[in-house]
């Protein structure tokens, strides 16, 4: 018998998805927000995609053996609830709260997972459901996904799961051993999270933003050591500023934030619009360079002696995704290779939870190699998804569309590309992208005009060829998935402008062609015409919307954009008036 395990995110009311296991293989991801069109598709259960997953395998909700659910209750008899108690003593509902009904949350994120299986079509009586604790889904995501085979290093990072903010342990033999937990409000995760607000972003969604904004800044200006410390092995956030509730909160047009009226006091109005100015490009330096200094003390604390003797580390959690703290990381003397779930957001604790209990029911799940994971969908498709559309467009088919794409990419335009099976996680990766041509100058001011209307200071990332990374990047560190940034070679930085950020650096993601061929072949084809195996490459979608799942999202989008090229699969769409390529004909 197959053993069949569907895991399910969304208990923290945001990043809902579901994921699949079949006897260890990972056979189908996706986040909701990709079907419901509504950006980390808040306060909804997984029920797109779980009914996606079980599509896409072919299965009954009968032949599925467990549901696995990445949250659980939390014992009064350990430490969480009571450090929870303590440190918000100035809010003394919540307080008790945790002590007297601490799992509520649990019971109530139960029930609605209850009622979304039932909705599709499960047996109440029958479902057996399994609770994972948050942060062991997160570290799960990141252990068992990371194909490392020796002891290995487990770091999480995120907002809060249950009562955890950050996870420290080790893996050894598929057995995750827990080394040490913080609990809310002492949170990296939240700390950014609450300069993130104050930096005029959304929680949850803006701290790239932040990320991206730092090197224009200059972190020695202000000194934000008051805001945490990380001393005798204990992580202290300083509650006076930040990761507030109730009362301490400041507020603006009824909404409240996770930041207390000091902090304004201290540091000035919330920024609003657009602009990246002074002092704000300064406060995310100094924010940035602070998570830095007290992840790499907590990893030395906690981590060091594994990593000595290993040299493996896996990471999840968001602040996983933060991609400068990666390269801080993989620079460490005592670390041979990093792992970062490619989802480390909280939709990746589907992944994790599925993964958690199929190990722990004996079978061990395969290293993930890419997160093609999602619909995927064929010529035939796109052609009726064409013939269905109030916009009527006009398309044809290709005959070699990488070469044919790389020509249109190469006379300077930028191309909406679809292809293949849909990303999980947050990167898009070359299935649903926006791609263009990095050695031609103002190609990504074109894709910010035309498209995303993006903050200009966010930096573009290139995707390239396998052969490509050692040359462009010096390292043969492996980057599938855009999760860490990497030092761009002299020569390179003048090659493709378009993709290395403020600080020389460029997020990559060194492609090999077995996972992605089309894509591949598209950058060979690039490469024949330029001389780089390098495509710029974006999220195919528009700002505050999440990622194209199906072609007719894809049609909305290009029609409700100034892009001119969309091609999916083999089909290429293309508006009046864009320059007409009949030699393609």
């Amino acid at each position: 018998m197959a053993l069949t395990i569907l895991g399910l995110s969304g208990a923290l009311s945001h990043d809902p998805s579901a994921a699949l296991y079949i006897d260890g293989k990972l056979v189908a991801a996706a986040e909701e927000e990709r079907f419901v069109r509504d950006k980390h598709a808040k306060n909804r259960m997984p029920y797109e995609s779980a009914k996606f997953c079980l599509e896409q395998a072919g299965i009954k909700p009968s032949d599925v053996d467990v549901v696995a659910i990445p949250f659980a209750p939390i014992s009064l008899f350990g430490k969480a609830r009571w450090h929870y108690a303590k440190r918000y003593w100035y809010a003394p509902d919540r307080a008790l709260d945790a002590i007297l009904m601490g799992n509520r949350r649990y019971k109530r994120y139960r029930n609605k997972i209850v009622w979304c299986l039932e909705q599709l079509g499960f047996d109440p009586k029958k479902i057996k459901i399994e609770p994972v604790e948050h942060h062991l889904a997160h570290a799960s995501s990141a252990y068992h996904c990371s194909g490392f085979k020796e002891k290995t290093a487990i770091l999480g990072i995120d907002g809060k799961g249950e009562y955890a903010t950050t996870f420290f342990g080790y893996g050894e033999n598929g057995k995750i051993h827990k080394i040490k937990e913080f609990f809310d409000p002492d949170s990296l995760g939240g700390l950014y999270g609450a300069i993130t607000e104050f930096l005029g972003f959304e929680m949850l969604d803006g701290e790239f933003k932040v990320m991206g904004m730092a090197p224009y800044g200059d972190a020695s200006k202000y000194d934000f050591s008051r805001l945490a410390s990380f001393e005798n092995g204990e992580l202290v956030i300083n509650t006076d500023y930040a990761n507030v509730i109730g009362l301490r909160r400041y507020k603006e047009k009824g909404k409240g934030f996770y930041f207390s009226p000091k902090l304004i006091e201290w540091l000035g109005p919330k920024r609003e619009g657009d602009i990246a100015d002074e002092p704000y490009i300064h406060y995310a330096a100094s924010m940035q360079a602070l998570f830095e200094k007290l992840a790499l003390q907590m990893i030395d604390h906690y981590l060091g002696d594994v990593l000595k003797e290993t040299g493996k580390l896996a990471f999840a959690g968001g602040c996983a995704l933060n991609v400068k703290l990666n390269q801080k990381i993989i620079a460490r003397d005592d670390i041979k290779e990093l792992f970062v779930q490619p989802a480390s957001g909280d939709a990746g604790t589907a992944v994790g939870a599925a993964a958690y209990v199929s190990h722990a029911r004996g079978v061990p799940v395969e290293k993930m190699e890419h997160v093609y994971l999602g619909p995927s969908y064929s010529n035939e498709d796109v052609i009726a998804a064409c013939a269905r559309h109030a916009d009527k467009p006009k398309w044809r088919k290709l005959d070699n569309m990488p070469e044919q794409i790389a020509k249109i990419m190469v006379d300077g335009n930028p191309v909406a590309w679809f292809q293949g099976r849909m990303e999980f996680g947050p990167r898009a990766l070359g299935g649903r992208s926006i791609i263009g041509c990095p050695s031609v100058a103002g190609v990504a001011d074109r894709i910010n005009h035309q498209i995303k209307f993006r903050e200009r200071w966010r930096p573009f990332c290139p995707s390239m060829l396998d052969t490509v990374a050692p040359q462009m990047i010096k390292i043969d560190h492996p980057a599938p998935f855009m999760t860490f940034t990497f030092e761009v070679a002299e020569e390179w930085k003048t090659r493709v402008p378009e993709v290395v950020h403020e600080d020389g650096t460029s997020r990559a993601q060194v492609l090999k062609r077995e996972y992605n061929p089309r894509y591949y072949d598209m950058m060979k084809a690039l490469e024949v015409l330029t001389g780089n195996g390098v495509s710029l490459n974006t999220s195919l979608n528009r700002r505050g919307e999440p990622m194209i799942c199906s072609p007719t999202d894809a049609l909305n989008m290009f029609f409700g954009s100034d892009l001119q090229y969309l091609i999916m699969e083999d089909i290429l769409v293309v508006k009046e008036g864009a320059d007409a390529y009949d030699s393609l004909g």
